[in-house]
């Protein structure tokens, strides 16, 4: 503590003799997924208010001159994610008051292999007794567009980490260069928590872990033997039992359905013709068959004792026409006869 006053008071002290302004303090680099930014603690000086100027020059290119970055910063911090990603910069910053500055505060920098590289985004569904795992990200955003930070290193892998949750537990590892992996063999009805991140071998590089994340499998979808044995019996005695009674449904059905629409009585066969000839006044007044024909002849019988020739005459006359209505009787049986019947 002592010392640290001591060498506040002798800054004091050369501040007021020379009248310079002092460097910033505390110079460095905060990178995460290559969003980089330049910051630095102020100095302390009382005389007015301070600004900042920020330069950079390329290691790789011995002949590069420093080139402004921002001039008259009035914060303590800059942006410089605009540099290349695959570049080694050297930093430098000084403070200015009117028409006095700073020393220069100097730090070196190589995106690539400084910036921290963040968690993965991580998704986790549980189905079937296994763990769907899916991960993307990190990603990088620069003029306004967001990119892959995987599209930037040569050499890239994901590290998934999970156990059983609870303690004293192991933790198993599982590397894929996949954006997806399931967790497969696990116990049922068990909660397991997640972790991710991004592995780069080629640049030595570890990203952070995820957020953990905790699920429970369910059923690992293995049924059990006496259920397949269970249920293939019920079935076979379901089809014993079903098909006589569908059988025997169907037969009476069919029985119903024929007495419904086709009974079994015959109509008689000569009401079936009587109704498909077409109607005629012939078919009521025909006459009888000829067998069923009489002929009659009027018999009159006359005593001698009471005949007289005025009598006889009258038989005569009336035998004669009732023989005329005879044979008239006869041609018009003839003709109501049919063919067949008259021969």
């Amino acid at each position: 503590m002592a010392a640290a006053l001591r060498g506040a008071l002798s800054a004091c002290l050369l501040l007021c003799v020379s009248g310079t302004v002092p460097k910033p303090q505390n110079t460095r680099i905060n990178s995460v997924n290559l969003q980089s930014i330049l910051m630095w603690d102020p100095p302390r000086f009382q005389k007015g208010s301070l600004s900042y100027t920020v330069q950079s020059k390329s290691i790789n290119l011995p002949k590069d001159d420093f080139k402004n970055l921002r001039t008259n910063l009035s914060v303590t911090e800059c942006d410089v994610s605009s540099l290349s990603f695959y570049g080694n910069y050297e930093l430098r910053v000084r403070a200015e008051s009117e028409d006095k500055h700073s020393n220069w505060a100097v730090i070196r920098f190589r995106p690539m292999d400084d910036t921290i590289i963040g968690p993965p985004d991580v998704k986790v569904k549980s189905e079937s007794g296994s763990l769907h795992v899916d991960f993307t990200g990190p990603v990088a955003e620069r003029e306004h567009d967001r990119w892959s930070l995987r599209q930037y290193y040569g050499s890239w892998h994901y590290r998934l980490l999970y156990w059983k949750k609870g303690r004293n537990t192991e933790v198993i590892h599982i590397d894929t260069k996949h954006n997806s992996e399931i967790l497969s063999q696990l116990e049922p009805w068990t909660v397991y928590c997640i972790q991710v991140q991004a592995v780069i071998p080629e640049w030595n590089k570890t990203g952070e872990l995820s957020q953990e994340l905790c699920e429970q499998t369910t059923h690992n979808g293995v049924t059990p033997v006496w259920i397949i044995v269970t249920l293939l019996l019920g079935s076979m005695l379901a089809f014993i039992i079903l098909v006589p009674v569908c059988f025997f449904c169907f037969l009476y059905l069919y029985r119903f359905t024929k007495h419904v629409f086709c009974p079994s009585y015959v109509f008689p066969q000569h009401l079936k013709e009587f109704l498909s000839k077409p109607p005629s006044g012939s078919q009521f007044f025909s006459p009888l068959p000829q067998e069923e024909h009489h002929f009659y002849d009027k018999l009159t019988v006359v005593s001698e004792e009471s005949k007289t020739p005025s009598d006889e005459t009258v038989d005569e006359a009336s035998k004669t026409t009732e023989h005329h209505q005879d044979s008239e009787q006869e041609v018009s049986d003839s003709n109501i006869l049919p063919a067949s019947e008259r021969d």
